[in-house]
């Protein structure tokens, strides 16, 4: 059984910096990518960035320069690091592996 935790939202100032975590249990192996995706009120749930079988990396066009997406396979963790925040980005982030999501951690842009 998959689990994934999310950790690291929160409020910060348009400008600033957060960095999400989504610690995997389970059997996590290199077949599946790994990603995160988010979902603004209102709007659908997007995939933001994900790490693509082979280790290629992808992002959503309104993040890249932006947003990193990194993974640390010894602690089954991967990371969102997110600088130069913008009231846009406010969203429920998701941690996404295969058909497992986590529970979501919220972002808040906002001065």
């Amino acid at each position: 059984q998959v689990q994934l935790v999310e950790s690291g939202g929160g409020l910060v100032q348009p400008g600033g910096s957060l960095r999400l975590s989504c610690a995997a249990s389970g059997i996590i192996s290199s077949i599946f990518g790994m990603g995160w995706y988010r979902q603004a009120p209102g709007k659908r749930r997007e995939l933001v960035a994900t790490i693509i079988t082979g280790g290629s990396l992808y992002y959503v066009d309104s993040v890249k320069g932006r947003f990193t997406i990194s993974r640390d396979n010894a602690k089954n963790t991967w990371y969102l690091q997110m600088n130069s925040l913008k009231p846009e980005d406010t969203a429920v982030y998701y941690c996404n592996y295969g058909s497992h999501w986590g529970q979501g951690t919220q972002v808040t842009v906002s001065s």
